[in-house]
């Protein structure tokens, strides 16, 4: 059994097609397919069904492929502490960021990040808050920014910056013209939620509560947050929108919907997680250093 053993059992894992894991590898599919087949005899387990239409991972085999990425890990990190012995930030970086920051806040710290670590090679997963702590979990990502707080005795958290809601309601809504929209003014419209599994939806839900005027949030359910502004903007009812998806370079987005303070002041505090035993905690200091320094000026940086 050899380190390229696992990487192409991984890669299998992850593609579900031996030919675009072959790919994957820079190998051809008959030298994958037979290392893969020579690997299942060594432990006498089979780690995939095969057909002529997918490859299913078995449930022995999902257990053993998973110990296969830590090892791959294991070995990564090793290369990367001697070469962080040298320089720090170097190589990739596997990072994942919930969907309603992702596209918002990129454009803000990779080109410092560049600037200031220019052999670092950021690899970007944008996916729901449980599905990037599992991948923290299983070592498929070194660090994540979502919305904390984060339970989970097994991974540390650092505050980057605090994010205010603003209330988006259609443009032609007499409180488009409201210098503030309060729960009380929210109390009459119908609430528009995101779907289930993005956090976002639970934090409308613990300030907005589980209804508006008569509209239940799983009416959309699936909808993401470019969806819900497109309803609004139609005249579906009202949302909470984190200020960067609303703003970007300082003024408002072209007139979609109008977005207000929500009167009272709420907001979401946004933070980088990682493994407890992730080795290279310099990095992840100078990561979230490095993030917080270039935050947008709607944003509160965490003291």
């Amino acid at each position: 059994m050899t380190l390229n053993d696992l990487r192409y059992v991984v890669a299998v894992a992850d593609h579900r097609h031996f030919g675009r894991a072959a790919s994957a590898c820079f190998v051809s599919q008959p030298t994958l397919s037979t290392q893969v087949r020579k690997l299942e005899d060594y432990l006498g387990v089979r780690l995939f069904e095969r057909t002529n239409r997918s490859v299913e991972i078995t449930p022995r085999g999902a257990a053993i492929i998973e110990h296969a990425r830590r090892v791959l890990d294991e070995v990564a990190q090793i290369r990367a502490l001697a070469e962080g012995n040298r320089e720090p930030l170097v190589g990739p970086l596997r990072v994942g960021i919930i969907p309603t920051l992702c596209p918002y806040l990129l454009p803000w710290v990779l080109p410092p990040l560049h600037a200031a670590y220019p052999r670092l090679e950021p690899v970007v997963t944008e996916d729901l808050t449980a599905s990037l702590i599992e991948r923290l979990h299983a070592h498929r990502l070194d660090a994540a920014i979502l919305a904390l707080p984060v339970a989970d005795d097994d991974l540390c958290a650092v505050g980057l910056f605090d994010e205010p809601f603003m209330v988006a309601c259609p443009p032609d809504h007499p409180l488009a013209r409201a210098e503030a929209i309060g729960m009380k003014d929210l109390r009459r419209e119908s609430i528009l939620y995101v779907a289930e599994g993005h956090c976002l939806r639970d934090q409308t839900l613990a300030i907005c509560g589980t209804r508006g005027g008569g509209t239940d949030g799983d009416d959309f359910s699936g909808a993401g947050l470019e969806t819900i502004r497109r309803l609004v903007a139609a005249g579906m009812g009202f949302t909470l929108m984190p200020v960067l998806a609303v703003r970007h370079d300082g003024a408002p987005q072209a007139g979609d919907v109008v977005c207000r303070p929500f009167a009272g002041y709420a907001s979401r505090r946004i933070g980088l997680v990682h493994r407890r035993s992730y080795p290279r905690e310099e990095d992840m200091r100078l990561l979230a250093e490095t993030i917080a320094a270039n935050i947008p000026p709607e944003v509160t940086p965490v003291d």
